[in-house]
């Protein structure tokens, strides 16, 4: 049977790489070269779904299967789990369009037991509808990594019945149907599964939107492709599950006191976003920062001060309407160019003209690493070119509005092209972009895109993202490297809200509980 690997989310799986649909198929021929049967592979391809589906039948207490299998080797694929599944359940296939057109999906089709009942919805469309709405459990095998269209009308009509089985537990094999691999994009009816089986490693469906709100668990099965070829293939994503197991967070030495452990400087709040400031400066201490030093608007440091007590304060001049006022830059500055080991820049600032003088300001003069968050980000959206300027590494954790207005188009099209306009934008100005949203993206200047699997809809909160900044930052401050430091933030920052989901539902927990929940997740 098949090996499964594990994580927190993906149906507890962890893998390692994100492989397009070609690079996945040079893989497989890579397989064949070495003189190994890629019968095998769809083999313990079909294994791996009967395993998945046989626990839930147990589990559930379900009888009534039925496998929609299309011509190509994914349908191949479903007659194997239809095999497999005949050994305990009532098992019907459908062929969905056409019969087997692949060598390996005839041989498996043949080899079907008796005891299956195959029909074909071109010879009788009501009496595979009727398997589809009795079902207990849809395996769906239509289309595989390959499909770049819409579905052909038969196979259109069946998705749509398979949709409107409610209570039907709804399992697709590598790529629920109607979805195309690379881009995530959904031409027309797409399969909604509760649960996808992948092969061998994640492909770009299973983390991009808007196609991973239908591909529910996600589990990535091994099936036999040995390790070695996998290695080598061309990736265009890892996880922060690998970088984060094979570089752990460093232990402190004995010997290390609050000023080896980092000076951050946070230049964050105005009048009315004292919240902000609290979040990302507690946020920052809870992951090990040795110093935090908060530089707020004069008028709210009494409110900071009064919950952020382990924080050393700069109170500022602020302008009118309680921005930290531009007169301040001489201050800020000489903070920058002394002790500090990074800058923390946005969360809850404000916006307007003076606002955007000072972020440029301190990022040209800057000689440390920047986390440029929010009303930061804002800031310098009409000046970007000021991100080419600046000496230092610079981090920067726009939600798909903020970078929306850093790029000139639509919230729309960011959610489209999440990985694209991500890693195009680290390339092109020279600084790390972490875009938020489930299923952060962290794309780094070199053309490096890490996916995380952490995290879930609980978070989608105000507040959230201050966290997200002060660790980050802090984490910088503490010496890690700028890749470090984002993946870190990122991958704990979405770990927290997963344990708060283990205390509180995801609709009431708050920011504020995950910052509880520090002191237990980071060690």
């Amino acid at each position: 049977m098949p090996v499964f690997t594990h994580s927190k989310k993906y149906n507890e799986v962890m893998t390692m790489i994100v492989v397009e649909s070609g690079e996945m198929q040079n893989i497989e021929r890579a397989y064949v070269r070495n003189g190994l049967p890629l019968a095998s592979l769809m083999e313990q391809a079909g294994a791996a779904v009967a395993e998945l589906a046989t626990k839930i039948i147990i589990q559930n207490k379900l009888k009534k299967v039925t496998v929609l299998c299309g011509k190509g080797n994914n349908g191949g694929d479903g007659f194997v789990a239809a095999r497999f599944m005949s050994l305990m359940s009532d098992v019907t296939v459908i062929v969905a369009n056409e019969y087997p057109s692949t060598d390996l999906g005839k041989l498996n089709f043949q080899i079907i037991p008796d005891k299956v009942n195959v029909i074909a919805y071109a010879e009788k469309p009501d009496e595979c509808l009727n398997a589809v709405n009795d079902a207990d459990i849809l395996v769906d095998a239509i289309y595989g990594i390959s499909f770049r269209d819409i579905p052909d009308p038969m196979s259109a009509e069946l998705i749509r019945a398979c949709n409107k089985n409610d209570k039907a537990v709804k399992i697709a094999v590598d790529t629920p149907s109607g979805i195309v691999c690379n881009t995530g994009e959904i031409p027309d009816e797409c399969f909604h599964a509760d649960y996808t089986v992948s092969f061998t490693a994640l492909k770009p469906l299973h983390v991009l939107y808007p196609s991973t709100d239908y591909c529910g668990k996600v589990s990535v099965a091994k099936i036999g492709i040995p390790q070695p070829l996998v290695d080598t293939c061309t990736y265009v994503m890892k996880t922060t599950d690998e970088f984060v197991e094979s570089h752990p967070l460093k232990e402190k030495k004995k010997s290390a006191h609050k000023g080896t452990n980092g000076t951050l400087l946070s230049v964050c709040g105005s009048l009315g976003m004292s919240g902000a400031v609290v979040l990302s400066g507690t946020a920052a201490l809870r992951c090990g920062v040795g110093i935090l030093k908060s530089a707020v608007p004069e008028s709210i440091y009494p409110i900071v001060a009064s919950k952020l007590t382990e924080a050393v304060f700069i109170p500022l001049e602020q302008t009118e309407n309680g921005l930290i006022s531009i007169n301040s830059f001489d201050k800020l500055q000489y903070e920058i160019l002394g002790k500090t080991s990074a800058v923390l820049i946005g969360c809850g600032l404000g916006t307007g003209n003076d606002m955007a003088e000072l972020v440029s300001a301190m990022l040209s003069t800057s000689t440390k690493p920047v986390v440029l968050d929010a009303d930061g980000i804002k800031a310098i959206s009409i000046n970007k070119d000021i991100l080419r300027m600046t000496g230092a590494p610079v981090i920067i954790t726009p939600h798909p509005g903020e970078m929306a207005e850093l790029t000139g188009t639509d919230v729309a099209d960011i959610q489209k092209n999440r990985y694209n306009i991500a890693r195009d934008f680290a390339c092109e100005y020279g600084v790390t972009v972490i875009l938020k949203g489930a299923n952060t993206l962290i794309a780094f200047p070199d053309g490096n895109v890490y996916v995380n699997l952490t995290g879930n809809n609980g978070m989608a909160k105000g507040g959230s993202g201050d966290i997200l900044a002060g660790m980050v930052a802090s984490f910088l401050a503490q010496g890690a490297g700028f890749d470090e430091a984002a993946i870190y933030g990122v991958y704990y920052h979405g770990l927290l809200g997963d344990k708060c989901t283990e205390k509180y539902s995801p609709r009431t927990m708050l920011p504020s509980d995950m910052l509880d929940e520090m002191k237990y997740v980071i060690k």
